[in-house]
């Protein structure tokens, strides 16, 4: 559970006083549970109506105890369950109305299009083409060119793996800066080079015949992967001179 501050020692401002925060202050809260999350993730959720903070009157956001629940609320969705962030909304918004809802999971499917149901444990997240374009907020067009890069790849049955989602935002969130999909063809190499080292890594173990082994080995693979991206990170800072908040 999150922690919030209850004002008192720190800046002395009055938006410390009536316990409301900056998104500094948010960032710190949320990253004991979320080590990757950025400012920009938040103002992304921000963007897309799942929180609605408060603006003091030169423009400067400022976040009450209820809206880092609600962000925790939402990050831990799309962590543990994959799940586009059209339905966590509709989900919060059920819940803020007092309905006695279930928390659905991304499942089977049926024509091409995830079904969502009751959580009841882990599953295999996947989700179609539709649901892809519009939790990305993409169209066809977006979708098909950054396929042709090598950015998002259909798994055989036509479907996406629940991540794409986080690829697809990303993707789109860099396209605001100038950034295209042409230029990320690098990122993606890397990408591929990284996750085939931590694959020689845990390979032996995936074959091994003891099952106890073989379980570990999808750990040690998360791992792995875990470290690599901390590494990507710190490099690309170090190469910027910046240090992200």
């Amino acid at each position: 559970m999150l922690q919030t501050p209850s004002g008192g020692a720190g800046h002395g401002t009055a938006a410390a006083d009536s316990g409301l925060m900056s998104i500094g202050m948010v960032l710190n809260l949320l990253r004991e549970e979320f080590p990757e999350v950025t400012i920009s993730k938040i103002r992304f959720l921000e963007s897309e109506g799942l929180i609605e903070p408060q603006r003091t009157p030169s423009g400067y956001r400022k976040f009450s105890a209820g809206d880092v629940e609600r962000l925790g609320h939402v990050l831990r969705m799309q962590r543990d369950h994959y799940l586009p962030l059209k339905v966590i909304r509709e989900h919060l918004d059920a819940l803020e109305r007092g309905e006695d809802v279930r928390l659905p999971v991304l499942g089977r499917q049926r024509d091409g299009e995830a079904v969502l149901e009751p959580a009841e444990g882990p599953t295999a997240a996947r989700i179609g083409r539709a649901e892809l374009l519009a939790a990305a907020g993409i169209d066809e067009l977006q979708l098909a060119e950054w396929e042709s890069y090598g950015l998002v790849t259909a798994l055989s049955d036509g479907v996406y793996d629940a991540e794409t989602v986080t690829v697809a935002t990303l993707v789109a969130e860099l396209g605001r800066f100038g950034i295209e999909p042409r230029h990320l063809r690098s990122m993606k190499a890397a990408a591929d080079r990284e996750a085939g080292l931590v694959d020689q890594v845990v390979a032996p173990l995936r074959r091994h015949r003891n099952p106890q082994t073989r379980a570990h080995a999808e750990a040690r693979a998360k791992e792995l992967a875990g470290l690599a991206v901390r590494l990507h990170s710190a490099l690309v800072q170090t190469a910027l001179g910046v240090r992200l908040p």
